[in-house]
């Protein structure tokens, strides 16, 4: 749980570095020329489908582990998050992942499979034809509605990061006196900035086009 839970967290940093191009006022060419390298770099997708498997694989280990973790402990609460020193985060992380994958099965439905099975219209840069994924997103993010979901899965997926980044590094034991609090600083950082910058960019893109 916890290595596939740090390789997620390195793949939200790239994702969002990559989407971050939608914010640029280029017509949405910058993020057409990076998703259409991501797309079609052998390497790249190599990796793509790798991220696929560990996330199937986070969500089964998730599910094994809560339903362990049930079993245990019958109608008793665990023990370890039972106390005041518990944060919401950690006793609810599985309602957490839940809004995630639902969101994620949303995205995928919306974006992924429309780029690959959708017949996405293309677009000509300096005489190379590539597909015009930025319009599909701003269709999406031209819906309230969408906008809102969207940024309501970022907000799960803060707590989510919240709990887990720092978690994770304990789980593998990495945690030390030294630089505990420096691990839960870029945790509690990385759980704020990250998921707020995803969800910045179908506001800005909505407010743009309303």
């Amino acid at each position: 749980m916890a290595l596939t839970g740090i390789f997620l967290i390195l793949f939200l940093a790239v994702h969002l570095a990559g989407n971050l191009q939608l914010l640029k006022d280029d017509g949405g060419r910058a993020f057409n020329v990076y998703a259409e390298f991501m797309s079609t770099n052998g390497l790249i997708q190599f990796i793509s489908k790798g991220n696929f498997a560990l996330i199937l694989l986070h969500i089964v280990i998730a599910l094994v582990l809560t339903i362990k973790n049930r079993n245990a402990r019958g109608s008793e609460r665990y023990a370890m998050t039972s106390g005041r020193s518990s944060i919401w985060a950690s006793r609810n992380m599985g309602i957490l992942g839940t809004f995630i994958l639902i969101f994620l099965v949303i995205h995928l439905k919306d974006f992924w499979a429309q780029m690959h099975f959708g017949g996405v219209p293309t677009v000509s840069y300096d005489g190379k034809e590539v597909r015009d994924l930025a319009s599909l997103v701003n269709e999406f993010f031209g819906k309230g509605w969408y906008v809102g979901l969207y940024v309501f899965c970022m907000g799960a997926l803060g707590f989510h990061l919240w709990h887990g980044f720092e978690s994770a590094f304990q789980t593998l034991g990495l945690n030390h006196l030294k630089y505990n609090a420096v691990i839960s600083f870029i945790g509690r950082a990385f759980a704020i900035v990250v998921p707020a910058l995803f969800a910045l960019i179908p506001v800005m893109m909505f407010l743009s086009n309303n």
